[in-house]
């Protein structure tokens, strides 16, 4: 990953609870280790996230997810100058307090703004390069099953609704991610990444994150932790269909 045009987002956990237990860094020399494992495996881009969005996991207050990252944030600051950050959050004020430590980073708000009614105009009022997950529900409903009508056309419906939000609130450099493993059944999944060359019609760069997803590996009667070559062949199908970005751990 990280060669050619497609970029390779690498993530790092900093919540205990969160999803793939090798992405979690917890302490700052662990930290420093898989920032630069990712480096050296060619990440563009270094995703951090202090509060899990796994299944099941327990909703940080925004106190504890700040306590985590400042630290972590102040390591990139200071050790990394110059690498891309992108902070993996849906609260404002995790952004605005992320914003005096760092200066520019991406957004990677799995709640598009839906959450915290102050994210689409701060992070349009800094500029940010924001990247938008199509999602349905709250915090605690978001892996909940949805029904859909026909899933490729109303995750279009929802990004073109997004857009509308986007330019009203400023947020001119958005990132379209289809929110894998989020609010959709395992044959939704499967249809959406089927499809995934008709989101180029957004004109927007696109992020698949499938990484040790559920719909890669249950199907074959694997589990997350024997998926690895399906998850390669996956990402390079998602490539010849026009992502930019992959995310993975």
């Amino acid at each position: 990953m990280g060669s050619g045009t497609t970029k390779f987002m690498g993530i790092v956990n900093l919540d205990p609870e969160s999803f793939h237990a090798p992405s979690r860094a917890l302490e700052a020399d662990a930290f420093r280790r898989r920032v630069d494992g990712l480096l050296e495996r060619g990440a563009d881009i270094i995703d951090i996230g202090a509060c899990s969005s796994r299944p099941g996991a327990a909703e940080a207050p925004a106190e504890l997810e700040w306590a985590r990252l400042e630290p972590a944030l102040e390591t990139m600051a200071r050790e990394y100058a110059g690498v891309t950050v992108s902070i993996d959050t849906y609260r404002a004020s995790i952004v605005l307090a992320a914003y005096q430590l760092l200066g520019p980073f991406w957004v990677n708000d799995i709640s598009a703004g839906e959450w915290d009614e102050a994210m689409l105009p701060v992070a349009g009022r800094l500029g940010l390069r924001y990247v938008a997950m199509h999602h349905q529900g709250s915090f605690a409903s978001m892996h909940d099953s949805y029904q859909y009508g026909d899933i490729v056309e109303d995750v279009k419906a929802w990004f073109r609704d997004f857009a509308v939000r986007a330019k009203e609130t400023g947020v001119l450099d958005w990132v379209l991610d289809p929110g894998f493993g989020f609010s959709k059944s395992d044959e939704d999944n499967q249809r959406l990444f089927d499809h995934l060359d008709e989101f180029r019609s957004f004109r927007r760069p696109i992020l698949v994150g499938i990484s040790h997803k559920r719909f890669l590996w249950r199907p074959h009667g694997l589990t997350s932790d024997t998926c690895d070559e399906v998850e390669r062949e996956y990402e390079q199908r998602a490539i010849a269909m026009g992502a930019d970005i992959i995310r993975k751990h």
